[in-house]
């Protein structure tokens, strides 16, 4: 069996974390997504502000003249209570 070497590249291999081209690579992606940063600043729409919610009033009315079960929403006739006879 023979032994096996890791192969060398030379006395003076420098390391890949200083390697000028991954420099280079990095300064160029920060820039890059700096730019993207700022279009989509730009682009982004705001949300839309919701209004706030209208009050509601259930309303019934007790009087003599009033129809047997309606139901009113702020002064609107939305319905009837089945088998109601009085509220």
């Amino acid at each position: 069996m023979t032994s096996m070497k890791p192969l060398s590249l030379g006395a003076q291999s420098a390391s890949p974390w200083s390697h000028p081209a991954r420099s280079v690579a990095a300064a160029s992606l920060k820039s890059a997504s700096a730019a993207l940063a700022r279009l989509a600043q730009r682009l982004a729409v705001p949300a839309p502000v919701a209004a706030p919610p209208l009050p509601q009033v259930l309303e019934f009315y007790a009087d003599a003249g009033a129809p047997e079960g309606a139901l009113y929403l702020d002064g609107q006739l939305v319905g009837w209570v089945p088998g109601v006879k009085r509220l």
